[in-house]
């Protein structure tokens, strides 16, 4: 089950509002699809990223693919112990596996993303 606290996306990513700031992950989905994590490419904080724009990529045993955005801003800080151990994601990818922390221009960029609800109705219909 999808945590209640944070919003998703289509993309297969959650995030989660901490006042100013955004923290962002992959949801349980996303790296059941993704297989084994094997490497995680972050950018380095003071790095601005925007909205719906690509901000680094997470490699798996079966595909590379993209990391988005989900709000505008710097990044704040990014999980340095993915460095070594990127399958975090895999057993943990709603705790420990958090990828970034975004210091949001605007966080009502995030009204436009899914509920838990939503989000498991998206992933039950694909």
């Amino acid at each position: 089950m999808d945590p209640d606290d944070r919003k998703y996306s289509e993309e297969h990513e959650w995030a989660l509002a901490d006042g100013g700031r955004v923290v962002v992950g992959v949801t349980d989905y996303a790296q059941d699809a993704l297989g084994d994590v094997v490497y995680v490419d972050l950018p380095e904080p003071g790095t601005r990223v925007e909205a719906g724009k690509a901000f680094g990529e997470i490699e798996s045993t079966k595909s590379v693919s993209d990391l988005y955005a989900p709000v505008s801003g710097a990044i704040a800080d990014r999980n340095a112990a993915l460095e070594q151990n990127p399958e975090i994601v895999n057993s943990d990818p709603y705790g420990d596996g958090w990828l970034v922390v975004i210091d949001a221009d605007d966080t009502s960029q995030l009204d436009a993303f899914m509920d838990a609800g939503a989000y498991a109705q998206l992933i039950a219909d694909s």
